[in-house]
């Protein structure tokens, strides 16, 4: 079964991002509905943001809590991204550090 995940790495400190809070939502009639919550494992790991939901193809957003992680000037990161093939696995890594953030389609 195809899934989302996500692995959020701490560039200030060099480690993972452990215990952040990312919610995965799709787009629908024109609004974001919430489909599944989790915090990161202690290597900065969902291994699937889908929960109980199954992948279809549309337009999808992650977004990162990193207020509550402790970030000062990004108090969120949100990356939409689009599921064209909802048979594949798709990883959606973030980057994080002080004044800046980075994400690309991992595998």
């Amino acid at each position: 079964m195809a899934t989302i995940s996500t692995h959020v790495l701490d560039l200030e400190s060099g480690d993972p991002a452990p215990n952040l809070a990312v919610t995965l939502e799709r787009m629908e009639d024109g609004a974001w509905r919430r489909v599944h919550a989790a915090n990161t494992d202690p290597d900065g790991r969902v291994a699937d943001l889908l929960g109980e939901s199954t992948l279809r193809t549309g337009v999808y957003r992650l977004v990162f809590n990193t207020a509550a992680y402790g970030h000062r000037f990004y108090p969120e990161v949100t990356v939409a991204f689009r599921v064209e093939d909802a048979a594949r696995h798709h990883h959606i890594p973030l980057l994080l550090s002080p004044f800046g953030y980075s994400t690309y389609r991992g595998s």
